[in-house]
């Protein structure tokens, strides 16, 4: 999918030498088609590098996407300098003024903290309630689906004892799941986090349907049965080294957390870890945005 985006963001001379199909708004005005449009709430710290990572992934099927990236208005931002914010990022209260045919939120490192001492919750909460008449799905993604879960389904979140970090294979719980088509029977996704959900809090929930499990990681794909909500628990979208790098950086600080499951050869740090699950997660984002986005949007609803 040919993805609309600033010509000077920094992700697109990294796609384009991937062979990504990056469109700038010259090319793209040129078209007489509408594009999907996508908002991407980018809660990490590394924007950068999430924002490469993201739409590595929604550029690879055939249809034309516009990307907005949204940054939060009560914030102040450490790690990114607020003249690139202002470059390529619109304000959250900018999107009340429109629609959206999907949405992503994604993870922040702040599970430790409860929802409401985040100091952008009350804004997420308000994007989060737009987003279910204004969007049609949304994909919530690790610390944002937990939010998600919360917010809208009264569904908490519970702290572990360590943090969660490593690749762990997943079970589909319901068969001919349109979002799991074309997966192996058993399938990874990287985690990293610090909280997890309980399987009897979902179960009792009648608007919200688990669609994989893993021994290890628990509850990690679930989606609302209307299909307007998608909640994953890990990030499938991570770089063959991000585990590598975050456990580094981790240790640098002195923090006490495991070494990242089944993803160092031998689990020997010095050894570089290979990506086995980046079809797994084209697969996702492809069936994402052809069945939940695409295919189920009317024509009418932007």
């Amino acid at each position: 999918m040919p993805i609309k985006i600033h010509s000077n963001l920094p992700a697109c001379k990294i796609l384009e030498k991937e062979n990504i199909f990056v469109m700038t708004e010259n090319r793209a005005v040129s078209q007489d088609i509408r594009p999907l449009k996508i908002a991407i709430v980018n809660l990490m710290p590394t924007k950068e590098v999430t924002e490469t990572q993201l739409l590595r992934l929604l550029g690879n099927t055939p249809l034309q996407i516009e990307i907005s990236l949204i940054r939060m208005e009560d914030h102040k931002y450490k790690t990114t300098g607020q003249q690139y914010l202002e470059k390529f990022y619109i304000p959250s209260s900018e999107i009340y003024k429109q629609k959206f045919d999907g949405m992503i939120i994604t993870g922040a490192p702040i599970e430790q903290l409860d929802f409401e001492k985040v100091d952008y919750w009350n804004e997420l909460c308000s994007i989060m309630d737009y987003a279910k008449d204004n969007v049609f799905s949304t994909l919530y993604v690790c610390w944002g689906a937990f939010a998600g879960l919360y917010h809208l389904h009264g569904i908490k979140k519970y702290p572990l004892d360590k943090k969660l970090s490593g690749v762990f294979m997943n079970e589909r719980t319901i068969p001919n799941e349109p979002l799991l088509r074309g997966f192996d029977d058993t399938f990874p996704i990287p985690q990293s986090r610090y909280a997890t959900l309980k399987k009897e809090d979902v179960l009792q929930n009648d608007k919200i349907s688990i669609l994989s499990q893993s021994t290890e990681a628990g509850v990690t794909l679930l989606k609302s049965k209307n299909n307007r909500e998608i909640f994953m628990t890990g990030h499938l979208e991570y770089d063959t080294l991000t585990l590598a790098e975050e456990y580094s950086r981790d240790i640098a600080k002195g923090m006490n957390v495991p070494l990242p499951k089944n993803y160092f050869p031998t689990d020997d740090v010095k050894k570089t870890p290979s990506s086995y699950w980046r079809s797994t997660a084209h697969l996702f984002y492809s069936n994402w945005l052809n069945y939940y986005v695409y295919q189920e949007t009317p024509f009418s609803f932007i």
